[in-house]
């Protein structure tokens, strides 16, 4: 019996030594494979593959859009508010827009005519800055809702597609609240530039 014990307890001794050996060739492997396909940068596997998603990420989400809202309105039109992020390294422009709740969508300012608040269509459309952020609010742009198809009550959702001007489309969702302000005049006939 003890000759058995002797031979388990080598055996055991080899397969741990096997194993570690093994496991060691798998990591040299895997080193050997996460240098391959680099630059030849002294950037680690790790950072290589947290960049490669945030990459991705900013391609996919050009402009992310913040916190946004529209006025509930009851018919006619209405605004919708929020702040537009520019996630990439270039300025974006945003050149028109759509709705689900509205026959006519439109980007437009708030511009001072004649001592009044006048909406107008925005000409050249919004732009953001590289890596910035352009804010819509009351008295200042905004997306106009025209021809509203129906009531946008309080705690309603709404639907808004941007599209930019190399054709790429941003799609959120705006909640309805109620706001008493943003009541400029609208300048009918005002085209955009």
């Amino acid at each position: 019996m003890s000759t058995t014990t002797t031979k388990t307890t080598p055996g055991r001794s080899t397969r741990r030594n096997v194993l570690a050996a093994a496991t060691a060739a798998a990591a040299l492997c895997l080193a050997t494979l996460a240098g391959c396909g680099t630059d030849g940068s002294s950037s680690s596997a790790k950072a290589d593959a947290t960049a490669t998603p945030a990459k991705a990420t900013a391609a996919a989400a050009p402009v992310t859009v913040k916190d946004p809202w529209v006025k509930a309105a009851d018919s006619k039109m209405t605004g919708v508010f929020a702040t537009l992020v520019n996630n990439t390294d270039a300025k974006i422009t945003i050149v028109s827009g759509v709705s689900t709740v509205s026959q006519k969508t439109e980007l437009h300012e708030v511009a001072d005519v004649n001592g009044k608040s006048m909406m107008r269509p925005k000409k050249g459309g919004f732009v953001i800055p590289a890596k910035g952020s352009h804010i819509l609010q009351p008295g200042s742009d905004h997306v106009m809702l025209m021809g509203l198809t129906k009531a946008v009550k309080p705690g309603d959702e709404v639907t808004v597609t941007l599209t930019l001007q190399d054709g790429r489309t941003v799609k959120f969702t705006a909640v309805a609240k109620a706001f008493a302000g943003g009541k400029e005049n609208y300048m009918p006939g005002m085209k955009k530039g």
